[in-house]
């Protein structure tokens, strides 16, 4: 099946899972994992942080990243449509007692600062303790502006917040600005990468950090379920795509760039195209039958009013054009 509904169905290549065999390992709750303590190494050398943390999930490292700079009671700001307040199952507020304090995103994936500033609480008891802004880079494909991630870092310094960025796709974000990763995580105090989407791996995020933040990190990863013990064979499959799947990203931005042209050429409503994603506008009484059409043709796509298609590592030219091939059968 060619598979365009996420990029978290990318699989490890043969080369990686080599490396994953051939992991050194030991017990990493020891800290005796070489494999995994060189990942932590490499991801705080190429963010520019003092330490890194190697967790199960994405939404276990936001989840673990919240804990850490909120307590009881007090609340981080964040989007609307963000993945660390919509998607995660309102893992602060249940485990963490932390209040998100959601706005509406601007048209290009940013937080408006003036309307994060009307946000922050005043220091009266009948209000939770605004503690954090936390930003995604990208947001729904969009690659947030270097010169906003600026703003941002001196607003919160300002107002005296911790900024986190979840950075599930910031790969992508440094690829599509043609910069390295340090160049936008020095615009944060902490971050969160994830390994499993377009880098390739089955498993397994980062979450980067000061020396002391990360230590504080530990304990709320040991707390939550996610300290694991031989997982140098995951980490393996993370230094791999570190190494070798970064650059490559590239050419899914390339791939999401030609198939929104092709897919306009037939007739389809494209609404946008950023990074390694799609976005398409269906009549509804296409959105069943579409989807099934697809799936009898060997494609698989999450079709909604809105429909997104994403590309990676596991999706070639070829496939692409498989895809427009049957859209433009089903139109007819």
């Amino acid at each position: 099946m060619i598979d365009f509904r996420s990029d978290t169905v990318t699989r490890p290549s043969t080369a990686m899972l080599s490396a994953m065999m051939a992991a050194e390992t030991g017990d990493d709750v020891y800290g005796d994992d070489p494999t995994v303590n060189a990942l932590e190494a490499k991801a705080a050398q190429l963010s520019g942080k003092e330490a890194a943390l190697f967790l199960p999930t994405g939404t276990q490292a936001n989840l673990v990243a919240l804990l850490c700079h909120c307590q009881r009671g007090e609340e981080y700001i964040v989007g609307q449509l963000a993945h660390n307040y919509k998607y995660e199952a309102g893992g602060a507020a249940v485990l963490g007692s932390i209040q998100p304090q959601p706005v509406l995103a601007a048209d290009d994936g940013t937080l408006p600062l003036d309307v994060v500033a009307q946000f922050i609480k005043p220091d009266d008891f009948h209000f939770a303790i605004t503690k954090l802004l936390s930003l995604e880079n990208t947001h729904n494909g969009k690659v947030l502006p270097l010169a906003y991630l600026q703003e941002a870092w001196t607003f919160t310094r300002e107002r005296k917040l911790a900024l986190h960025v979840d950075g599930a796709r910031i790969f992508n974000a440094a690829v599509a600005l043609g910069v390295e990763l340090e160049a936008l995580a020095r615009y944060c105090d902490t971050l969160t990468i994830c390994l499993s989407k377009g880098l390739g791996t089955p498993v397994g995020s980062l979450l980067c950090g000061s020396e002391e933040y990360i230590q504080r990190a530990r304990r709320w990863r040991k707390m939550t379920g996610g300290a694991m013990r031989q997982s140098g064979i995951l980490a393996a499959a993370g230094l791999y795509a570190l190494e070798h799947n970064v650059a490559r990203l590239q050419e899914d931005h390339d791939n999401a760039a030609w198939l929104a042209a092709g897919l306009k050429a037939i007739g389809v409503d494209v609404l946008r195209q950023d990074t390694n994603m799609v976005f398409v506008r269906l009549p509804e009484a296409q959105i069943a039958p579409l989807k099934a059409w697809m799936e009898q043709h060997g494609i698989l796509i999450g079709t909604g009013a809105v429909t997104r298609l994403v590309t990676h590592l596991d999706i070639d030219r070829p496939a692409l054009e498989t895809l427009v091939a049957q859209w433009k059968a089903f139109l007819g």
